[in-house]
This record gives structure tokens, C-alpha cells and sequence, in this order.
């Protein structure tokens, strides 16, 4: 128990000592012992009179005697209780003799009236506001709980929480070690000492790790604390407050100074405004015053209405600053004369007054730049429409001779270049009316789009008269075409001339002769548009003129009495097989007397027989005409005999249907298909120069290179590519059967005739225009031997077609749904179109039912038709064609057991 005490006796006279020593530095005094030093009364005379303010009168400076230290002390002790503190049971003998105790008591009796006794929480006394201090400071601080001035502080956290909450800066609590208590401890006490200035009345021994530290000292020191921040607050207090003075001095400063910045601007923007309004001028143009006209419209929507905002703050911010300064008592503020809102209201005034004015100017100026474009469109307009009247008149009214209204009419067309321009003119001048918003005017009834349909009628009228007077000369000159035929081709050529420029490009070329009943598959039809076009106007793109139309309707109608033309049609009847039967002459609607007599006159065809008419007598009529050849011209003969596998190669016209002597065979050409992929060029000639010389051989591929199962092979003689025929056809190659044809147009060069294979139309255009019927695609197999004649027959017309041929139409039927026919640039899906034969008369022969007469709106009708289907013909669909019938020949094949494959 003696030494607990002697504990806290000790930590009470250090901490007393330094709270002295504190207190005595102001006058430079130190004491080492508080039991000694204060013996003699003058240290605590010092203390009393530096707490007091005030002296204490005289007393023994350096008292020797004991009495003059009574003296000193008693005076000392009257002073203290002179400023109504108790003290009991303390004598001026206990302060002499050295009672420690006594001494304790006397200096924490200072300490409490001095240091603590001033600390007042909600009216509470010393200890209790110190202590309540101290728990506000620390509530937010979830490891400190001040209960007391003892326990509570022994970790040291809550000195680190005191300078935490007043000195953020100085210490980082979240970062300390919360179980270091004595490094919180050291760290709390030398901050406080270092950067706030609190004296280090206690040791870290003093207070950590301690039972119960000594509750008078802890107060001693926290008091120091108290005093320390809160004079630390109070600075902060007054710091804030002359703060908040200078602010609101200097917003009041600030906010005079924005009143004469922002005033003298918006004085000086509606000055600028004003003058340029003054200034301003106009182009005449009506775009340049819708600019003037938009800038103002923006000036009022947002420039102004800006100005009137501003007008308003100005007004409002003069306002507060008088009140402001009212608040404070602080000197009124007048802004300058020259800034003042009386002169701003005047110039406003005056503002709005130009602004009226400017409207108006921009209104008016608007109105006469529109009548100014009215009359100038309405001027224009009436003369040009007057022009067009005197060209109209003049056309109208031509007479005479056919060249002296030619001559007229191009002397009228010259002048319609300068028209053109003088309508593009016009155009700018309605643009200019349709930018101005101009809907009505009442100076013209013309609009542009009426001058310029009329000018293309005035155009048309001349075009068409033009190419009228240009027809007549050339239809004058044609001496060998009736005025039926003429007529004829005229219209059709009129109908199918859509541009009207007196010129039939390739597409309208093909479909005028369709028309016509001349059906073309495309390589024929684009040699038959190269040679009537000529090079000269091929290389210019100008198609086919009236002149070089008419002279192919005429090349192509007359009849040519030579052995190529009628071996050709013999070619044609029989659907390019080297034998005619008798079926096929009664479908090619010839005599029943003329088949009788060609029956019993042509020679059998013994060397190859097809599937198909196996069961029909079958006639050569190459023999036959080779024979009949031979008593009239030598080089006749020579040409039927030459060209029995294939067409007699192509002759200028001047001698086309007649062969010169001296003409050599050209061979014969053969189409192979259903060819495996596999198989090649080599293949194919490895396999057909075994029967003989080959001329030329081709293999046909798609765009992406593949080979799509057909080829082209040209033997130099005839007779190896019948024997071809009769030795492939139906064989195996590479595992599946082909399919050997001999192609009806022969082979030699590629620059034959393509007229030689027409005849002549029967009948006048509106008897026969009509829409060929469908055609099936030709089978490649030949036919079974069990079916009837009938059956036959049927299958055969199914089959025949007349591709290059002239096609005559079966009026006793109803015209088809569809037509098969040439479009440049597509291919055609089978070099012959197959069911283009018309059905026989059988046995007995009939004239077909007669047809009433189309009119010429009908046929017009029908040629518009037919014109769509040309357009359109490009992006149908492919009808697909039926799959192919397997030949007898190749289903034998198949079918054994030691078929073997000629390419492997």
C-alpha cells in the first residue's frame, strides 16, 4: 500500500513540477524540487502573482531567517484565499517545513481554481465538463471509451484520437497499431508537444501499463489539451468570421464590378447592332434577302431575347448590391452616369425602333424581288411558247415534193439546238421562282414543265417527219416490194422504233423480225444484226436504219431458185436428220401430189438408221437433189452434193443462191452430250480420229471452268461422221452413255449466210402475227419401238423445230400463252428449240380455218405485248427440260454384263 501510494506521490510532484516550471518560464524561473524550492515563499509569490496578473506587493526577496519565509509565505497563502479559494489544514509552517503532502495539495488547489475550474461543459463543474469534453471529442471512435481521468487512457488511443479529430493532418489513426499502447502513447505525447505546443507534464511510464494512473495529474495534462484546441478553435473561429467579412466585402466588390463590366457590353452590342442595320444594303437577289431576312428572324429569336435577359439581370444585380451593402452598413454603391439604367432604357428604346424599321425594309424588299422573278419567268415563257407555235404551224402545214420538205424540215430542226437553251435558261429562272417560294403567276399560264413537253413534242413531230421523209425516199427507190409488203414492214418497223430515232438496235432488231415470223437462235440472230448493220454503224452503235431494214425484209422474202436454198429447206423440213420421212413432208404442209411424187422419186436412205423412224420408209435428199442438180448447172450440183452434211458456206449476196464451181466440202459437225465431267479435249480426239480426220473439236465449259457435258467435233468428211454417229451413239464413256448428233447448220466457217434458211411469209402482217407456241425441249435418246404412228407423230412434232428457219404460223388455232425466242447476250438452252413444227393434215389434206382479220389497234396490242416479253424474257426463270430417255442402244449396253467403257 506504501508504495502505490508512493507511486502516485511521485507521478503528482513531477507532473506538478513541470506544470510550475510551465508557468514560471515567463518569467524565466526554474525549480528543480517542488518541496524545496518552495520553502522560502518566493517561487510561490512568482506563481501567484503570474496566475493573478497582478503584484503582490512587497516581500523578502532572499529570505535567510525563517520568520521572513513565514512572512513570505503567509502572504502567499492571504492572496490565495484573498481570490475565495478554500484550503484547509495547510499553515505556512507545512509550506516551510517541506510537508510534501500539503504542497501537493496546495498546487493541485492552483491548478484546479487556475487551469481546470475555468472548463464548463453544459454547466457542469470542472472535472465533469473536462471529462464530457473528452467523450464528445472521442465518440466517433469505435476503440476509444473515455469513462474516467484514469483506465481510459492507459492504451494511449485516446490522446490519438483527441489530435485525430482536431488535427487531421498530424496523425493517421486508422493507421496505427492499436495494440502498440506505448507507441500510441510516445507518438500522441510528442506530436502534442512538437506541433501544438502542450507542455509534456507526463511520461508514457506515467500513464501506460499503469493499474490506475494518478487521476489529478491526468486532468493536470488533459486540461492543457482542452485549452490548446480550444484556443485553437477559437482562432479558427475568428479566422472564419474575417473571413466571412472579406468575402462578402469583396462579393459586394465583384458584383459592382460585373454590374459596370456587363452594362458597358450590352450598351455596346446595341450600339453595334443599330449601326449595322444602317449600313446595311441588299444585292437584288432574292436569296441574299431571305439571308438578311433569316439572320434577322435569328437575331430576334436569340439575340435579343439574350439582351432582354441581360437587361433584366443588370437591373436585379444593382438591386442586391444596394442591399448588400445596406446589410452591412457599408457605403451605398452609384454606378456611373454613362452605365447607369436610364441609359439603358433609352438605347433599348431606340433599339426597338430600328427594329421596326429593318422589318419593313426586309418585308418589302421580298415582295418586289418575287414580281421582279414573276415577270421575268411570265416574258420568257410567252416567247418561247410563241416559238414552239410558229415551228408547230410550220410542220403542219409542209406541201410538196418529198425533198423540198425534207430540205424544210432540216432547216426547222437546226434551229432547235438554240431552243435548248433557251428552255435552260428559263429552268434557272423557275428555280430561282421555286426558291423564292412562288406557287402562283399571273403573268403567264405557261409552267416549265408544259414548254419543255411541248418542245419534245415540237421534237417528236420533227423527228418523226424526218424519218417519214427519209422512209418515203428510201420506200420510192424499193421497186421490188409490194405497197402491201412495204407497208407491212414500215409498221413493224414504226412499232418496234421506241426511242424514235429512225434505228433498230439489236433487241428491237430481234423482235421486229420475230413479228415477222423470222425466229433466230442467238448466234444467228447477233451475225444476222452484225451483217445488216453494217461495220461503220456497228462501231458507232447505230443500229439497223429503215433503208437497211427494207433491204433485208427484201433479201430474206424473195425467192432464191438456187440448190443451196432448196437443199436447205429440205434440211429444215427434216429437222437436220440426213433423211426425210413422209410424215415429215405432210408437216411441212406441202401437197399431198408433190409427197406422192418426191415418194416415188427420192432414193431411199439405207446408211443409218435412226430409233425414232425405224418403222418409217426413210428418203435421201441429198441423192435426190445431187441427182436432180446434175443436168442443170454444173456448180449447183456441185454445191447440193457438197453441202449434204452441212450448209454451203457464206457468200457475199451478190451470188449467195448460186454456189461458185470451185466450192470444196466443208465437213461435217457432230454434238456429243451427257459427257462425264472427267472426260477431256484428248479424250474426245484420242476417241473420234479412230473413224477419221478431224477438223476441229471443242469442248464447251461454264463460266467457273467446269465442263458441262457437251462438245462440238467437225470431221472433213461426211461419211466419218455418219459412221461416228452409228458406232458412238448410245456407247458408254467413262460410265455413262453419250449421245452423237449431227448438227443441222453445218460446220465450215463460221461466216455462212444466216439468210439462206428463210422462205418467204404467206400472207399480209395483220394474217400472221402472232405468239409462237411453247416449245419442249428435244429429247436426246430415241424413241421406243411400241409406240403407235400416232404416238410417233405426236412425239415428232413434239421434237421438230425449225431453229433459223422462217415459221409460219397455224392460224386454225389460238394463238399460245408464250414465246421462245432470241435476247442478246443470253444463251439459248438447245441450239434447235424443239416443238416448233406445226401439226399435218394427215391423209387428207384441209385448208385451215380461216381467222378474222386483226385491226391495227389489235396488233399494236399485241406488239406491246410482245415487247414486254422481250424486256422481261432476261430474268425469267430456265423452264427446266424433262430428264433425257435412255437410247435402246444404251440400255442394252447398260444392261450387259461385258459393257465396257470406250474412254476410261
Amino acid at each position: 500500500m506504501l508504495t502505490v501510494e508512493k507511486s502516485w506521490v511521485n507521478v503528482q510532484q513531477k507532473t506538478f513540477t513541470k506544470w510550475l516550471n510551465d508557468k514560471l518560464k515567463v518569467r524565466r524561473l526554474f525549480i528543480e524540487d517542488l518541496v524545496s524550492d518552495l520553502s522560502n515563499g518566493i517561487i510561490l509569490i512568482h506563481l501567484l502573482e503570474i496566475l493573478g496578473g497582478e503584484p503582490l506587493g512587497k516581500y523578502a526577496s532572499n529570505p535567510r531567517l525563517r520568520v521572513q519565509k513565514f512572512e513570505n509565505v503567509n502572504k502567499s497563502l492571504d492572496t490565495i484565499k484573498g481570490r475565495g479559494i478554500q484550503m484547509t489544514n495547510i499553515g505556512a509552517e507545512d509550506v516551510v517545513d517541506g510537508n510534501r503532502k500539503i504542497i501537493l495539495g496546495l498546487i493541485w488547489t492552483l491548478i484546479l481554481r487556475f487551469t481546470i475550474s475555468d472548463i464548463n461543459e453544459e454547466g457542469m463543474t470542472a472535472k465533469e465538463g473536462l471529462l464530457l469534453w473528452c467523450q464528445r471529442k472521442t465518440a466517433c471512435y469505435e476503440e476509444v471509451e473515455v469513462r474516467d481521468f484514469s483506465t481510459s487512457w492507459n492504451d494511449g488511443l485516446a490522446f490519438c484520437a483527441l489530435l485525430d479529430i482536431h488535427r487531421p493532418d498530424l496523425i493517421d489513426f486508422d493507421a496505427l497499431d492499436k495494440k502498440d499502447h506505448r507507441g500510441n502513447m510516445k507518438l500522441a505525447f510528442e506530436i502534442a508537444a512538437n506541433e501544438i505546443g502542450i507542455p509534456d507534464l507526463l511520461d508514457v511510464d506515467d500513464v501506460c501499463d499503469v493499474p490506475r494512473p494518478d487521476e489529478r495529474s491526468l486532468m493536470t495534462y488533459i486540461a492543457y489539451w482542452f485549452h490548446a484546441f480550444s484556443q485553437l478553435e477559437r482562432v479558427e473561429n475568428a479566422g472564419r468570421r474575417v473571413e466571412k467579412f472579406i468575402n462578402n466585402m469583396h462579393g459586394a466588390w465583384e458584383m459592382q464590378n460585373s454590374y459596370e463590366r456587363r452594362m458597358k457590353e450590352l450598351l455596346r452590342l446595341i450600339r453595334a447592332q443599330r449601326e449595322e442595320w444602317k449600313n446595311a444594303s441588299f444585292e437584288g437577289t432574292y436569296k441574299d434577302a431571305k439571308d438578311q431576312a433569316f439572320q434577322f428572324s435569328l437575331y430576334k429569336k436569340k439575340q435579343k431575347r439574350q439582351w432582354v435577359a441581360e437587361k433584366s439581370d443588370l437591373a436585379a444585380l444593382l438591386g442586391n448590391i444596394k442591399t448588400k451593402l445596406s446589410t452591412y452598413r457599408l457605403r451605398p454603391y452609384d454606378p456611373p452616369a454613362e452605365l447607369s439604367l436610364e441609359v439603358c432604357d433609352q438605347e433599348w428604346e431606340c433599339l426597338t425602333r430600328d427594329e421596326h424599321e429593318r422589318s419593313q425594309l426586309i418585308n418589302e424588299t421580298i415582295r418586289d424581288i418575287k414580281n421582279a422573278l414573276r415577270r421575268s419567268f411570265a416574258d420568257k415563257a410567252n416567247d418561247f411558247a410563241l416559238t414552239l407555235k410558229t415551228l408547230s404551224l410550220a410542220i403542219s402545214g409542209l406541201d410538196g415534193d418529198v425533198e423540198d420538205q425534207l430540205a424544210h424540215v432540216k432547216r426547222l430542226n437546226d434551229n432547235l439546238p438554240p431552243l435548248d437553251a433557251f428552255l435552260d435558261t428559263i429552268a434557272e429562272i423557275d428555280e430561282q421562282c421555286e426558291e423564292a417560294n412562288i406557287e402562283e403567276n399571273d403573268y403567264t399560264t405557261y409552267t416549265l414543265d408544259e414548254l419543255s413537253y411541248e418542245l419534245s413534242l415540237v421534237k417528236s413531230s420533227i423527228s418523226k417527219k424526218l424519218a417519214f421523209l427519209d422512209n418515203q425516199l428510201v420506200a420510192r427507190n424499193m421497186t421490188n416490194l409490194t405497197p402491201i409488203q412495204l407497208e407491212e414492214f414500215e409498221s413493224v418497223f414504226r412499232h418496234f422504233d421506241r426511242d424514235s430515232s429512225n434505228t433498230l438496235h439489236e433487241l428491237e432488231f430481234s423482235a421486229a423480225l420475230a413479228s415477222l415470223g423470222l425466229v433466230y437462235d442467238e448466234d444467228e440472230m447477233h451475225e444476222v444484226y452484225v451483217e445488216t448493220c453494217g461495220p461503220a454503224r456497228l462501231a458507232q452503235n447505230a443500229g439497223v436504219s429503215f433503208e437497211q431494214f427494207i433491204r433485208f425484209m427484201v433479201s430474206v422474202t424473195e425467192d432464191q431458185n438456187t440448190a443451196e436454198q432448196v437443199l436447205q429447206s429440205f434440211r429444215e423440213v427434216a429437222d437436220g436428220k440426213p433423211y426425210v420421212t413422209e410424215l415429215d413432208l405432210r408437216h411441212s404442209l406441202i401437197p399431198d401430189e408433190v409427197i406422192d411424187h418426191l415418194v416415188q422419186t427420192m432414193p431411199r436412205h439405207e446408211v443409218f438408221d435412226r430409233g425414232e423412224d425405224q418403222n418409217e420408209p426413210k428418203y435421201d435428199y441429198y441423192s435426190f437433189m445431187q441427182k436432180m442438180m446434175e443436168s442443170g448447172n454444173r456448180g449447183q450440183s456441185d454445191a447440193a452434193s457438197n453441202a449434204r452434211p452441212s450448209r454451203a458456206p457464206r457468200r457475199p449476196r451478190g451470188d449467195r443462191y448460186s454456189p461458185p464451181p470451185d466450192h470444196a466440202p466443208t465437213g461435217a459437225k457432230l454434238r456429243i452430250e451427257n459427257l462425264h465431267y472427267d472426260i477431256t479435249e484428248s479424250d474426245l480426239e484420242d476417241l473420234f480420229t479412230r473413224i477419221g480426220p478431224i477438223s476441229n473439236l471443242s469442248l464447251v465449259y461454264d463460266r467457273a471452268g467446269r465442263s458441262e457435258g457437251v462438245a462440238f467435233v467437225t470431221y472433213e468428211r461426211p461419211s466419218d461422221a455418219r459412221t461416228a454417229i452409228s458406232e458412238f451413239d448410245g456407247a458408254n464413256a467413262k460410265g455413262q452413255p453419250i449421245r452423237v448428233t449431227l448438227v443441222s447448220t453445218g460446220g465450215g466457217r463460221r461466216d455462212r449466210n444466216p439468210f439462206d434458211n428463210v422462205e418467204r411469209p404467206k400472207g399480209s402482217l395483220f394474217d400472221r402475227v402472232e405468239r409462237p407456241r411453247d416449245r419442249d425441249s428435244r429429247s436426246l435418246s430415241p424413241g421406243s419401238g411400241h409406240e403407235s404412228a400416232d404416238d410417233g407423230a405426236r412425239r415428232r412434232r413434239g421434237r421438230r423445230g425449225g431453229g433459223g428457219r422462217y415459221r409460219r404460223s397455224d392460224v386454225s388455232k389460238p394463238a399460245p400463252e408464250h414465246i421462245d425466242r432470241y435476247v442478246p447476250g443470253q444463251r439459248s438452252p438447245a441450239r434447235r428449240p424443239a416443238n416448233g413444227r406445226r401439226q399435218g393434215q394427215g391423209e387428207s389434206r384441209r385448208a385451215p380455218a380461216a381467222r378474222p382479220k386483226k385491226t391495227q389497234e389489235e396488233l399494236d396490242q399485241e406488239m406491246d405485248d410482245y415487247w414486254g416479253t422481250a424486256n422481261t424474257g432476261a430474268d425469267k426463270e430456265t423452264v427446266p427440260v424433262e430428264p433425257q430417255q435412255v437410247a435402246p442402244a444404251t440400255a442394252a449396253a447398260t444392261a450387259g454384263d461385258d459393257d465396257v467403257d470406250m474412254i476410261e
